[in-house]
């Protein structure tokens, strides 16, 4: 078996001032508006391994939490869609690599994006 040359990410962007479910609403959104986003191949929530105790829901879900698989050749394309959707809301977003390599870059503005993507290209392309 290959290993995809896709990238992984998880996409941090649990915003303090509003409450969990006005959260899950901003993250079915973004997951929604990304399915149509080229070169974002699939994006999910991510599942909560450690539900809280007595939780009813067969599968849980972590809050504000993405995964995404990404083609290398269109990371600047997402981080700029979710700079200009979340420009200045702190975002966390984890980069991982077909080779294992990570990156985490955390930003709260679109300055910080354009660094972060940047960043992130040279670290693609390090071999």
């Amino acid at each position: 078996m290959t290993e995809s040359p896709n990238l992984l990410l998880t996409i941090d962007f649990n915003d303090p001032d509003l409450n969990d479910e006005e959260n899950e609403e901003q993250v079915q959104n973004l997951q929604r508006e990304l399915r149509e986003l080229e070169g974002v191949e699939t994006i999910e929530p991510v599942v909560d391994l450690n539900p809280p105790i007595r939780h009813k829901a067969i599968v849980s879900f972590l809050t504000g939490i993405l995964m995404a698989e990404v083609n290398p050749a269109n990371l600047k394309r997402l981080f700029t869609f979710l700079s200009d959707r979340l420009g200045n809301k702190a975002i966390k977003v984890k980069i991982k690599t077909p080779d294992g390599r990570e990156l985490e870059v955390e930003v709260s503005s679109k300055e910080e994006f354009e660094y972060a993507i940047a960043q992130a290209e040279k670290f693609i392309n390090k071999t």
